[in-house]
This record gives C-alpha cells, sequence and structure tokens, in this order.
C-alpha cells in the first residue's frame, strides 16, 4: 500500500477513514481530543497539497439513528484542532451526500455522519463499502489505526473499490505500524506487549502473532474475563465470550509451549453494577461474587504488571 508522501493531492478528494471515537459530556463537549490531533498530520497533507477532504468515523456503540451519537457533536473541537471550517452532513452515503462531495472545493473539509448508523457497517457489507467508495473520492486513506483490525465496511472491505494507486495508509497508520514492526524485529529482549479491548475475538490474529515475537503477553481488559473463565475462575456478571473460551484455552497452552509468560489480572476491582453509584471492593481474580463484574484492576496486578514492565527491555 502506498503512502501518502508518494502523491500529490492537488485538486483531489480524499476519502480518510479516521477514529473520532472520543468520549463526550453530557453536554457534548469532547474531553480527550487525542484521536483528533492524531489524524491532523495526514489531513493537513492533503489540505496542504491543494486537495480536499472526506472524513468518515465512528462514534460509540449505537443501536440505530441516535443523536447522542452525532459526530455533529464534535465539529466544534474538530475545527479547532485542525484550523479550518468542517462542512457536516448527516449521512454518510447517498445522492445528497454524493453531490455535496462533488461541490467540495480545494482545502475544503467536509465529516460524514455516524458509519455505525449503519448496522451495515460493522458487518462489513459490501454494498454499504461500494457506496462510500463511490462518493467521488479520487483516493481512499486508512489512518484509524484502532479500529484497522476490524473487517468493516469502511475499513478492510472498501479498499477493495480501489486500486493499489489509489488507497494509502495514513500517518498515523504508518508510524504506528512501523514503530510495532521495529519493536518486535529489532527491539531489546526482554520484550512485553500489553494487549486489552472487549473481545479475544477481534485480537485473535495480533495475539497469534505477539506469541512468536515476545517474551511476555500481559493481558488486560474485558477480554481477561474470558481467559480467567479459561482457567476455571468464578467472574460473576463481568464481561465474557463464552465462545471463546476454548480458544483462550488454546492461546494458554501455546504460550507456554513457546515459553512465553502470560499476565492475567490476580486481583481485581468490582461492583455490583455499572453506575457512578455502584457498591465497589477488590477481590481475588478467582473470587468475584455472583451479580458482580470485574472493571478493572486490583492494586496487587498493578504491582504485577509494573514489575514486569521495569524488567522488560522493550515494551
Amino acid at each position: 500500500m502506498k503512502t501518502l508522501n508518494d502523491i500529490n493531492f492537488k485538486n483531489k478528494k480524499a476519502l480518510i477513514r479516521v477514529d473520532f471515537n472520543v468520549p463526550l459530556d453530557e453536554y457534548f463537549n469532547v474531553t480527550d481530543n487525542t484521536r483528533i490531533v492524531a489524524a491532523k498530520p495526514t489531513i493537513d497533507k492533503v489540505l496542504n497539497d491543494g486537495g480536499s477532504v472526506i472524513l468518515m468515523s465512528h462514534l460509540g456503540r449505537p443501536k440505530g439513528k441516535e443523536d447522542r451519537f452525532s459526530l455533529k457533536h464534535i465539529v466544534p473541537e474538530l475545527e479547532k484542532v485542525l484550523g479550518h471550517t468542517v462542512k457536516f452532513i448527516s449521512d454518510s452515503k447517498g445522492p445528497e451526500v454524493r453531490k455535496v462531495v462533488e461541490d467540495l472545493k480545494p482545502g475544503e473539509i467536509l465529516l460524514l455522519e455516524n458509519l455505525r448508523f449503519y448496522p451495515e457497517e460493522k458487518k462489513g457489507d459490501p454494498e454499504f463499502a461500494k457506496a462510500l467508495a463511490e462518493l467521488g473520492a479520487d483516493y481512499y486513506i486508512n489512518d484509524a489505526f484502532g479500529t484497522a483490525h476490524r473487517a468493516h465496511a469502511s475499513t478492510a472491505v472498501i479498499a477493495k473499490y480501489f486500486d493499489k494507486d489509489h488507497k494509502l495508509a495514513g500517518k498515523l497508520l504508518e508510524n504506528e505500524v512501523n514503530s510495532i514492526q521495529k519493536a518486535l524485529d529489532k527491539g531489546d529482549k526482554p520484550v512485553t506487549a500489553i494487549i486489552g479491548g472487549a473481545k479475544v475475538s477481534s485480537k485473535i490474529g495480533v495475539i497469534q502473532n505477539l506469541l512468536n515475537k515476545v517474551d511476555n503477553l500481559i493481558i488486560v481488559g474485558g477480554m481477561a474475563y474470558t481467559f480467567l473463565k479459561a482457567l476455571g475462575n468464578k467472574i460473576g456478571d463481568s464481561i465474557v465470550e463464552d465462545d471463546k473460551i476454548d480458544l483462550a484455552k488454546e492461546i494458554l497452552k501455546e504460550a507456554k509451549e513457546k515459553g512465553v509468560k502470560v499476565i492475567l489480572p490476580v486481583d481485581l476491582v468490582v461492583a455490583d453494577k455499572f453506575s457512578n453509584d455502584a457498591k465497589t471492593m477488590v477481590v481475588k481474580a478467582d473470587q468475584i461474587p455472583d451479580g458482580w463484574q470485574g472493571l478493572d484492576i486490583g492494586p496487587e496486578t498493578q504491582k504485577l504488571i509494573d514489575q514486569v514492565i521495569q524488567n522488560s527491555k522493550t515494551i
């Protein structure tokens, strides 16, 4: 895949998949703009060349079209970070969107509505991907590192509708991939990887590749509970992928065979509900009471992870 430096975007339109899944407060103000700032170099490159930009992203996990998940809420912060006016359209496909894209002039930015307002996005629907590809952009740029592992319509599938000379990796994606590659191939040992997220299923390829490269694998986040249950631990009402228990067992077995030390939580902060006013307590990782759910690692796990990191040469 080509990179941005290979292309001059003068009078060209670039459809950029970014990751603007940013946190909002109760007044819909962006409380952490890190992901917006991270996308700026790619957007700037296209604009500085004399091109125009169509931005597409998801926000949260909406069930249908929910106003609280509309990307219109991030426009003020986006304009502040980019230093440009940002046009917004309350859809992400169709003739109205195509007309707005057609009318875009060099130096202009258009933000599409939340891609996940269409269930076809997460399903990786080819027709939805084709509709995005046919909005009128000359180039497709993937700069959504945080979602690049998912086979969604706007990431993996849409690339099929652009030839090799018109699909590119953005600066963020390129830099992250190069950094990971450098760390894994040339990093001083011991090498430690930290992996989190809710689902084992979405990270299986990453985990299996890491087992060939690292000395320590720290597993946290929601996926840790699937591994804990695979070891026979009681996890109460914690998030779990029951259909991936056997897969978790296979990963643990493979790690042992390859001499990779897997670090899982040994204690947890648990709550009786997912709420700000929930009752909480710290319990051992195999003693989560029924009706309670794990929400964070406990102090002993923090010490354990700290020790592993302190003794590592590459993270």
